[in-house]
């Protein structure tokens, strides 16, 4: 026992010994440092960039900027250390301000123990997402939005099955959103397969362009999902909304996209719900009731009908509620009135009743009253006056007339009021510059008159936007006292306000960042302008402008938009007119007198996505630094002394869809080398100018984005906001579309279409007028989305080819005065939406199809065949002999005679009257703060 009980007391000193010994320890461990390979990656990382200041987020700073050597890499700014390991498991670098190229050797691949990486907000200058990112197989957290990545994203990323979090929505600076990156469909399905404990997808901005894959419902954790603008098609998986987590859905602007609600389960969660600018469609069900937890619901612009269920009235937490531009009948009846936490209103564009306004006068918590295109039909309702906490006043084109109420300056909260598109007359009431809040005022399309003075606004110390466009107002400048430097005003209106000079009102306004002047008589520029470095817009077109481009607008180096289109400008291009600023969207210049040849100083800096010098003088080749501009969608020289070949080498430019070279002196062949493949080209304008040779099958089997039938691949269609909650309360027309015009001319007759297809699926091959011989290549017919093909007066030969017959959405075929042989292919037929043909003088023979479709054409669509019958009714059609021959005029003024194109896409908002595609491509290349202020400002109602 004596024996035991030593042991055992043995035992107990050295357990004690121990515990002590093991307590201190832990106690007393020094500090470790983080892995020296890891922090040697950063250091090396952090060597890769340079700093930007570029940022969305007005609290970004550069976090790399203080990661040194001589500290532990586990207290950096931005990274995060596991606390057993001292492995590098979180990066946060967002709004960092990093700038530069991130490649596969990026030292950032060396951490494989990341857990969440977040690089968002940053300039990866348009390079690739590396594939080695799938080596991160840690990664729960991945986010790369507005990162300036491009291109395809790589399939690796679907080998990060772990991730519970993934943002790759694309990179937007103050333009509208560009989709600098893509996903295939085939990465879809792997990321959806081996990710499925995802709860958030977002992929805003990322071209899909296909279906949504029904795998998604797969996904049970998944509580937000955002697939805004990402080209889908196809219909909706109803199951997707029956997820038991979601929270969250965005499938807004996919223009192709149908759907309906399916009906709602109580359990559902959802709390935000847009599908604006889609094409769903259907009546709202009644179980949508079952949405208890749904405070913002926005589905404007889409094909929604009927008239909204009762069981609205359930959704009490409702704070944002925007039906716009649907179909919806009836009035909105009393579940408004249960809606008490309702703060934004928006119903324009529907079929509502007038009864409307008595309901809607009814409620009290509105503060975004927005009614536009509700045909009031009357003065502005005096039951507004109960709104006494309103801040948004919009009652765009209700068919107001009378004068402008005083009783407005009563609602004292006011930061915002639209009258445009109306009929209100008389003088602009001093009442409204009472509304000491106010921010934003349009009048513009009314038919108010008068003289009104602009240092007037200067008493509206908060006022940023002002549209006094299209009305019968005579501006003055006014006193222009001292305090108009105070002014916060950005963005002035002044479209056909009887100018003849620019008011000096605008010299001392520092904010001063939009001018919108078009359709007055200035004839030249005042001195001050070239000082406005704030300067972002400045349109004046449709002036007196003469003389020669000053140079000193090379000075505004923050301009993004640039037109002067439609003056008497005369001289030669600016040299910088490529170069001055980098942040230069848009340039055009059309419609003048300009001379001389293109400059050659086009840099790798330049950001140009739009390049207008239509209708000039301009003469010599096409510059080869062209080639510097990557990021350009849209180049339209017609109507110039362009002495060139077709020039080829614009086929390597990746973004580029609009080619207008019409009406020069190009000459000789078209065929290109296989690298020029015109990636993304959609519509090519070439008509009128001296190319010969045949038409060459290889280099039309490259436009591969004409087989583009039933999705969208332009990049530059008509878009509404990209975050509506933040400018919810801006878009160019009410659709965020732009209004235009496509006009055909036929022998004097112009029949002009504005229910097009949408822009997306607008194609378009106009070789007319040239000197081209052959036979017409039969891979046209594998251009599958061509709406449009003119390759009349040439010199083709051969027969028609049958293969035309797979073009189901051409609307124009224009083959005329060629020396076309054969018959008419009886695949013709098939073309449902041919509503313009033209065969005329050519050397066909035989029967005219007799289908519904041709019905409908003219004799003159087939004259000038002789061996073409018109009436197979009798078998003398041989005897008959067909058509007369009537030959062709050949004056100058009827050299344009068969279907020649002259596209007029008028975009009505700022006064661009002809042309090729000015509206189209101004829908991708326009600053949103300019889409913002214009909407706001210069919107026309037609």
């Amino acid at each position: 026992m004596d024996s035991s009980f030593a042991r055992s007391k043995y035992f107990l000193f050295l357990y004690s010994l121990f515990s002590f010994t093991a307590t201190n320890c832990l106690l007393f461990v020094p500090p470790t440092k983080c892995h020296e390979h890891e922090s040697r990656a950063l250091l090396q990382f952090k060597k890769s960039f340079v700093i930007s200041k570029s940022s969305y987020n007005p609290f970004s700073y550069p976090k790399m900027a203080s990661w040194n050597a001589t500290t532990d890499c586990c207290s950096w700014d931005g990274i995060e250390c596991d606390e057993h390991t001292n492995h590098v498991i979180s990066i946060d670098l967002s709004s960092s301000h990093i700038y530069g190229t991130m490649d596969a050797n990026s030292t950032l691949f060396h951490l494989k123990h990341l857990q969440s990486l977040d690089l968002a907000d940053n300039h990866f200058n348009y390079s690739q997402i590396p594939s080695r990112i799938g080596e991160l197989s840690q990664l729960r957290y991945l986010n790369l939005s507005q990162t300036y990545f491009s291109g395809e994203i790589p399939q690796q990323v679907s080998h990060l099955s772990k991730l519970l979090s993934l943002d790759l929505c694309g990179a937007f600076d103050s333009l509208v959103p560009v989709n600098l990156l893509s996903l295939k469909i085939s990465t879809l399905r792997s990321l959806i397969q081996n990710s499925t404990n995802l709860e958030v997808f977002r992929v805003n901005y990322v071209t899909i362009s296909s279906y949504v894959p029904h795998t998604f419902t797969n996904l049970t954790y998944l509580q937000q999902v955002s697939l805004y603008h990402c080209e889908l098609y196809g219909e909706f998986p109803p199951g997707i909304f029956h997820l038991p987590n979601l929270r969250y859905i965005n499938l807004g602007n996919n223009q192709n996209l149908t759907g309906k609600f399916p009906d709602f389960h109580t359990s559902a969660q959802i709390t935000t719900s847009e599908l604006d600018s889609t094409s769903f469609y259907g009546t709202l069900p009644a179980s949508i009731g079952n949405l208890n937890s749904l405070n913002w619901f926005s589905i404007s612009y889409s094909n929604f009908s009927g008239s909204i269920p009762s069981s609205f009235r359930n959704l009490t937490q409702l704070t944002f509620l925007d039906v716009g531009g649907n179909k919806f009948k009836g009035d909105l009846s009393s579940f408004l009135l249960n809606l008490t936490k309702l703060r934004t209103l928006r119903v324009g564009f529907n079929e509502f009743t007038t009864e409307t306004i008595s309901r809607i006068c009814k409620l009290s918590g509105i503060n975004d009253l927005r009614l536009e295109f509700v045909n009031i039909g009357q003065e502005i309702p005096f039951c507004f006056t109960n709104f006494t906490q309103l801040s948004i006043l919009s009652l765009y084109h209700c068919n107001l007339s009378g004068q402008i109420p005083s009783w407005i300056m009563n609602l004292t909260n006011l930061a915002s009021v639209d009258l445009g598109g109306n009929n209100l007359r008389g003088e602009i009431p001093n009442s409204l510059f009472k509304l000491e809040n106010l921010e934003s005022l349009s009048v513009i399309s009314n038919l108010l008159e008068g003289e009104f003075e602009l240092d007037k606004f200067l008493k509206l110390k908060r006022l940023v936007f002002v549209g006094l466009c299209f009305n019968k107002l005579s501006l003055i400048s006014g006193k222009n006292p001292s305090n108009a430097s105070l002014s916060q005003i950005q963005g002035l209106g002044l479209g056909l306000s009887n100018l003849n000079e620019f008011p000096h009102f605008l010299r001392d306004l520092a904010e001063l960042s939009y001018i919108y002047m078009a359709y007055n008589n200035v004839s030249s520029f005042p001195s001050w302008m070239w000082r406005k470095s704030s300067l972002r817009s400045l349109t004046v077109s449709h002036n007196s402008l003469i003389g020669k481009i000053d140079p000193q607008i090379c000075n505004l180096k923050s301009l993004m938009l640039l037109d002067l289109s439609f003056n008497n400008l005369s001289g030669t291009l600016p040299l910088c007119s490529g170069s001055s600023s980098q942040l230069l969207q848009i340039l055009v210049l059309k419609g003048n007198k300009l001379t001389g040849p293109f400059p050659e100083t086009y840099t790798k800096t330049s950001d140009l996505r739009m390049i207008d010098l239509s209708n000039n003088n301009l003469q010599g080749q096409l510059p080869r630094a062209l080639l510097n501009i990557r990021m350009l969608e849209y180049i339209d020289v017609s109507h110039n002394q362009i002495n060139d070949s077709f020039p080829c080498w614009l086929g390597t430019l990746p973004e580029l869809k609009v080619v207008a070279l019409h009406h020069n002196h190009l000459s000789g062949s078209i065929g290109c080398p296989a690298a020029c493949t015109f990636p993304k080209l959609h519509i090519i304008d070439l008509s009128h100018n001296q190319l010969s040779g045949s038409l060459p099958s290889k280099t039309i089997q490259n436009w591969k984005s004409m087989e583009a039938s039933n999705e969208s691949q332009l990049q530059y269609q008509y878009y509404s906001a990209y975050d509506y909650h933040m400018l919810a309360s801006f878009s160019v027309l009410k659709d965020g579309s732009y209004k235009y015009s496509f006009a055909l001319c036929n022998k004097g007759r112009t029949l002009v279409y504005e229910k097009l297809q949408e822009f997306y699926n607008l194609i378009v091959i106009d070789l007319s007028s040239n000197k081209f011989s052959g036979e017409i290549p039969n891979v046209i017919g594998d251009l599958t989305g061509l709406v449009l093909l003119n390759l009349s007066n040439n010199m083709l030969s051969g027969n028609i080819p049958s293969s035309l017959g797979k073009l189901s959405n051409l609307e124009t075929l224009d083959l005329s005065l060629n020396t076309l042989s054969g018959k008419i292919p009886l695949q013709l037929q098939e073309l449902t939406f041919l509503s313009n043909f033209n065969v005329s003088f050519n050397n066909l023979s035989g029967h005219i199809p007799q289908n519904m479709q041709f019905a409908t054409f003219q004799d003159s669509s087939f004259e000038g065949n002789q061996e073409l019958c018109v009436n197979p009714s009798v078998n003398k059609c041989e005897e008959d002999g067909g058509l007369p021959f009537v030959p062709p005029s050949t004056s100058d003024d009827d050299q344009d005679s068969g279907i020649f194109i002259e596209f007029d896409w008028k975009v009505v908002l700022i006064g661009y009257g002809g042309g090729l595609l000015v509206g189209l491509a101004l829908g991708n290349s326009f600053n949103h703060e300019i889409f913002a202020w214009l909407k706001r400002i210069c919107r026309v109602g037609n």
